[in-house]
Formats: structure tokens, sequence, C-alpha cells
């Protein structure tokens, strides 16, 4: 994505996460644990598991399902933020997810 692009509905945002970690944070955990790592390889996993998760919902509700409306999707911050509350409220039920 070019410097200074913005996506149609604004830029995936962590700041009203408490706890989260930006993509920079994740690679330096990764790489001190021996998965040697970068901010955009944890972008781009991030992005391939969004992704993963667009894909079932874009056929369920007959949406186009070539790469290029499932990757919109899963750059969506509307839709990463969907996703973290169900896993949250999954965690708040449940008790068995660590985010």
């Amino acid at each position: 994505m070019p410097k200074g692009h913005k996506s149609d509905n604004g830029y995936a945002t962590i700041t009203s996460i408490e706890g989260a970690k930006d993509y920079r944070s994740i690679a330096e955990i990764m790489t001190k644990s021996g998965q040697k790592m970068n901010h955009a390889t944890a972008r781009n996993v991030f992005l391939r598991a969004m992704k993963k998760i667009a894909i079932p919902l874009h056929e369920m509700y007959d949406m186009p399902c070539d790469d290029n409306s499932i990757m919109r999707t899963a750059r969506d911050p509307r839709f990463q933020e969907s996703v973290f509350e169900i896993i949250a409220e999954t965690d708040d039920n449940s008790g068995s997810i660590d985010i």
C-alpha cells in the first residue's frame, strides 16, 4: 500500500484496544522467540488470517469471491474490529481464548 494511503473506511487502529500490539511489536516478539519476522510479514500473516475468515462470509452472503473483493474485506478496519469483538465476546463467555 503506498505511503499515506487511506482506505475507503479509514485506518485499522489498535489504540482503543487495551493491551493490543502493533505489527512491529508482534514482529519483535516473534523474532525473540526464534521465528525471524519483520513488521511487513506480521501484517501479511494477519491479513491472510482475515482472508480466511472473509471467504466463507462472502460465500454465505453471495458476495463476489474474487481475490480483490476478499482482500478489500480483509483490509477493512470495520471487518477487523468486528472479528475482534466476536473473539473478545467468545473469550468473555468461555475463557478459552487468550488475546
